[in-house]
């Protein structure tokens, strides 16, 4: 006769007492690295068509399901990542609703392929864009909390590729370099998420517990 033994769960010590972590708070961790990394793949992938083949249709008409692709693991890496402040986390989430609503319409009502209609006309980056707020707000939130240094760079490139094509202010040439660095550095995050210890993604949870009954507590 085996005897199965079950280790007890391992007690972590936090800010407002003990807590453990489960196994839905690990699975939590892996399926938002999970979306980091397939978001990073296809925006890679996306980047890669456009950078060196703009001429090709094809190529960038396979833009279009690969940006959906990346945005809504990008959606399920932000329904899933760890952040204390829930007006933040509500705030990205929101931010992704916004840019995903806004790449349906102009995916779907434009005779122009998607990525041809969001880089002839700037302007969609007003809806768009928001897409990418949420994805700069995870980049803040792992350089805040990791000290990553690509994610120190990523957060200010972003905005800046952004709201430079916007203003019409960056060559060619500085988008592509820009978009480049911006493809290499999210790949390198991405990676490097899929080998850091997971308890550190869930955080404190005692934080989370703390701030929950705050908010209980002014009902």
């Amino acid at each position: 006769m085996t005897t199965q033994i079950l280790s007890a769960p391992e007690v972590y010590q936090g800010q407002f007492g003990d807590f453990t972590i489960t196994k839905s708070d690990r699975t939590g961790v892996i399926i938002y690295r999970t979306g980091l990394m397939i978001a990073a793949i296809s925006f890679a992938i996306g980047s890669g068509l456009a950078l060196f083949y703009p001429h090709n249709p094809v190529a960038i008409q396979a833009i279009t399901p690969l940006y959906t692709c990346f945005s809504l693991a990008l959606g399920v890496s932000l329904f899933t990542i760890h952040i204390y402040m829930k007006l933040l986390h509500q705030i990205l989430q929101l931010f992704w609703i916004i840019g995903s609503i806004s790449a349906f319409i102009f995916g779907h009502f434009d005779s122009q392929p998607f990525a041809i209609t969001i880089y002839n006309q700037p302007l969609t980056l007003f809806g768009v864009g928001f897409t990418f707020a949420a994805l700069t707000g995870i980049f803040f939130k792992e350089g805040f909390c990791f000290n990553r240094l690509e994610t120190k760079i990523l957060t200010p490139l972003v905005p800046l590729l952004l709201l430079g094509h916007l203003a019409g202010i960056l060559s060619t040439q500085a988008e592509q370099i820009l978009l480049g660095i911006w493809v290499i550095f999210f790949l390198i995050f991405a990676l490097r998420k899929t080998v850091q210890n997971i308890p550190a993604d869930i955080g404190d949870k005692s934080v989370f517990d703390y701030l929950e009954n705050q908010r209980l507590a002014k009902q």
